[in-house]
């Protein structure tokens, strides 16, 4: 045999050798591949089946988000975002004054505490805080309605009304189910109470956490930055510790089951009055539905509306415009229905329990009974095309976002303008660029509307002032009152709404052409008292009627 053949073979076996090893090695690494695909397409689909491990179990008093943190962290870290990279408090961290980037809205709201402190909004976790350190609160009486949506009341409303109601108020029975008919009880009676009153209340309700007394947020100094309540110095009995959180997951949130729900009694008692009356509401179907059934149960949000409608419903809790004084329980004005005109009807057909007309307060300058709008953001969106068209307050603030295979709601509630690509551009397929473009078009409109509106309530003020100096009495100005509360109200309507005019930009526009409209009639009126009688036009002469161009002098 020839030596090379001889050498040959051992090639050939070491070669074939080496083939099968690699083919192993693609064979194992394969399997390997496939088997981490599979692993992890099967650990997806448990975390999108369970997107939750219970590590603590929570209650009807679980009013700190700690606790309910450890059980859906995402959420958590969502809802702490909403105070940004930091927490910021003391003085120097306050937002800036509207009062001097708008100097009208001090006549706007001349004789109520709006004129000495009214300042940008924070996110949810400077809610409380900012409310703490207003000086609205603390040079100025205010009442405790106001916590209604500044602070997470549900657990101390209950508490009152429970003892109102003759009944177990202890930790144990709070802790076991949700009873409305004892918040509401509560509701009532907290309505009435001061502002200091109710935030020493809160802070002495159970919220869970009975051992642990530090907030996830900084609370806000006693008596804001000068240690005082009404201009006077913070009483020596309020509470010096004890926690009071802003809205937490026990607001929107069953504690058992987590599905969303309506806790509020304020907006429980008005979104029950709009479905009892006839004003339409084509974006809520569920009130349709109850209408056309056998109403043998008041219309219930938790029992009766979709589970989408509940999440603009658990927005509209707060986001709305209410009486929150002290001089009767807080009420949504919606028994006439939801458009702007429609709530200042329910306004002028109020009385208070004293038989008196409905009053916000008196304007400090003319004397003029005045309405004083909250921040109707849930009205004024139900006027607009994404109401129409079934978009929720969630879909836009509180986009769904992807962690892992679970897709949950972002709880870092923010404007749409942060989110644009979740929040937007799953209905509308144009670049961020021309979308950013379109809202800041819309509001940058509204925005020279207003400004010309509170041109014309500030002239309209002038002129009626000059008018009492001319001697006017208010018998005289009876009816230019009446135009100056039409024309405060709708200017109010739209500068203390947070969209800027987005959430229904016709509508908005509309609103403010209908207050430089009673602003300017109101001024024509006040005018014609101030001034001398009018003296005859009758002989003025008058040119006859030419034809189409104007015959040229002779």
């Amino acid at each position: 045999m020839p030596k090379n053949a001889m050498q040959s073979t051992p090639d050939k076996q070491s070669g074939k050798a080496t083939v099968l090893l690699l083919a192993f090695l693609v064979a194992a690494i394969g399997t390997a591949l496939v088997a981490w695909v599979l692993i992890t397409m099967f650990t997806h689909k448990q975390e999108a089946r369970v997107p939750y491990v219970q590590v603590v179990e929570l209650n009807e008093i679980s009013v700190d988000p700690e606790p309910w943190g450890l059980n859906w962290p995402h959420h958590f870290d969502g809802w702490k975002a909403t105070a940004g990279d930091k927490f910021y408090g003391g003085s120097s961290a306050m937002p800036q004054s509207k009062l001097e980037k708008q100097p009208w809205l001090k006549r706007l709201y001349a004789g109520y505490a709006f004129s000495i402190d009214y300042r940008q909004a924070r996110g949810h976790a400077y809610m409380l805080y900012d409310q703490g350190v207003t000086e609205r609160v603390t040079k100025k009486p205010q009442a405790g309605a106001c916590l209604h949506c500044h602070g997470s009341t549900t657990v101390l409303y209950r508490k009152v009304g429970l003892e109102a109601l003759g009944e177990d108020s202890s930790d144990e029975a709070l802790a076991a189910d949700f009873n409305m008919e004892a918040v509401q009880k509560g509701f009532e009676e907290v309505s009435t109470k001061t502002y200091e009153e109710v935030l020493a209340m809160l802070k002495q309700a159970p919220d869970g956490t009975p051992d642990e007394n530090e907030p996830v947020f900084p609370p806000a100094p006693v008596g804001g930055f000068e240690g005082e309540f009404a201009g006077q110095p913070v009483p020596e009995d309020h509470p010096m510790v004890g926690e009071a959180h802003p809205v937490t997951c026990i607001d929107c949130h069953n504690p058992k089951t987590m599905a969303i729900r309506v806790t509020r009694p304020g907006f429980v008692n008005g979104i029950r009055a709009l479905a009892e009356g006839e004003a339409p509401a084509p974006h809520l179907p569920s009130i349709a539905k109850w209408r056309n059934g056998d109403r043998n149960e008041p219309y219930d949000p938790n029992a009766h509306a979709s589970r989408q409608e509940m999440r603009s419903f658990v927005c509209a809790q707060c986001h709305v415009e209410y009486y929150c004084a002290n001089k009767k329980t807080l009420t949504f004005p919606w028994k006439n229905g939801l458009r702007m005109e429609d709530e200042e009807r329910t306004w002028e057909e109020t009385t208070f329990p004293d038989g008196s007309d409905f009053v916000d307060y008196i304007h400090g300058e003319t004397g003029a009974v005045t309405y004083k709008v909250q921040h109707p953001e849930f009205e004024l969106w139900s006027q607009g095309i994404h109401a129409r068209s079934g978009v929720s307050c969630a879909d836009c603030h509180m986009p769904y976002q992807r962690v892992g295979a679970a897709k949950l709601s972002s709880h870092n509630v923010q404007s749409p303008l942060k989110t644009i690509n979740s929040s937007c551009q799953n209905c509308h397929h144009q670049s961020e660029t021309e979308l950013v473009d379109r809202i800041e078009t819309i509001q940058s409109r509204n925005q020279a509307l207003l400004e010309r509106a509170g041109e014309a309530m500030t002239e309209m003020i002038d002129a009626i002032l000059e008018a009492k100096a001319a001697g006017a009495d208010d018998e005289a100005l009876k009816d230019v009152f009446v135009l100056q509360r039409k024309a405060m109200w709708r200017l109010d309507y739209i500068s203390s709404e947070n969209s800027r005019g987005f959430h229904a930009d016709q509508e908005a526009a509309r609103i403010l052409g209908e207050s430089i409209d009673y602003s300017r009639q109101a001024q024509v009126a006040a005018l014609r008292l101030r001034a001398p009688e009018a003296p005859s036009t009758a002989d003025l002469p008058i040119e006859e009627v030419q034809g189409v161009t104007t015959p040229q002098e002779e």
